[in-house]
């Protein structure tokens, strides 16, 4: 599903997409999407189209919060948690650096 997920972001045109397992260091999720859009409007339109794909493929129910104004949209995807940011944002907030215990399967630029 993870894998997935990055393709449909890939296709969206997401940048600095990154796929980090954190099964072993973390209880509530098995892998986190970090993934850069560069308008608000972009970053609606990869959270939807990630609400879609979980939706139509794996009949999940994908909750999406937060708002593009704002630079940080996180879409809860059970297994997968996918994080959309602003660079600005994801500069800031660096969650790479704080789950760094975790594998990188992934990082598309």
């Amino acid at each position: 599903m993870a894998r997935s997920l990055v393709n449909v972001l890939e296709e969206k045109k997401g940048e600095k997409i990154l796929l980090i397992d954190i099964h072993e260091i973390a209880y509530f999720t098995d892998y986190f999407i970090l993934c850069n859009g560069t308008s608000d409007r972009m970053l609606n339109s990869l959270a939807e189209a990630v609400s879609q794909h979980l939706h139509q493929q794996y009949e999940l129910p994908a909750k999406v919060e937060g708002m593009a104004e704002d630079g940080w949209l996180v879409v809860d995807g059970g297994d997968v948690v996918i994080h959309l940011f602003s660079p600005d944002q994801r500069d800031y907030y660096q969650l790479e650096s704080l789950w760094a215990k975790g594998k990188v399967l992934l990082r598309l630029q």
